[in-house]
């Protein structure tokens, strides 16, 4: 099974409601999300999609890397996530995210994930970047995701 990239903004009256409405952008708003670190096992492959295709049923277990920004309006937020692996071998996910420039994002995790990759003295191939940034009108909020959903979802009970 891939693993997916896939991005999404959305605004909305509460955070909440920003936050799920990104994630429905990202078509990943009916699974219970299960955060993990950021190790991209070996052997396996990572796509960029941007839409995330169907993954299961509604309700299901998704295991993600998740980078998520929100703010209340007048505001931006960004997030990002990077990933770097090469061949067989284990990767990194790094993420970044907050009330900021996409610049500002894509530099922390680009930064981020070098160091990552050092600190395990693993070679990777050059980190690929996805972020993503919007802007809260007054009164209300928005949010931005980027998030790596592994394989398909599973049954939570």
């Amino acid at each position: 099974m891939p693993i997916r990239v896939a991005w999404g903004t959305g605004s909305a009256p509460t955070e909440m409601a920003a936050y799920d409405a990104a994630l429905a952008d990202a078509n990943l708003h009916n699974y219970n999300l299960v955060a993990v670190s950021s190790v991209v096992p070996a052997d396996a492959s990572v796509e960029a999609v941007g839409t995330a295709p169907d993954l299961g049923p509604a309700g299901n277990r998704l295991t993600v890397v998740e980078a998520h920004a929100d703010t209340a309006g007048p505001g931006r937020a960004s997030a990002a996530l990077a990933w770097a692996a090469r061949g067989d071998d284990p990767g990194l996910f790094y993420e970044a995210a907050g009330e900021t420039s996409p610049d500002d994002v894509e530099s922390r995790v680009t930064a981020g994930i070098e160091a990552g990759l050092d600190l395990r003295d693993w070679d990777a191939d050059a980190p690929e970047v996805r972020s993503v940034t919007v802007e809260a009108e007054p009164g209300e909020y928005a949010a931005a995701v980027v998030l790596a959903a592994y394989g398909d979802s599973d049954p939570v009970l």
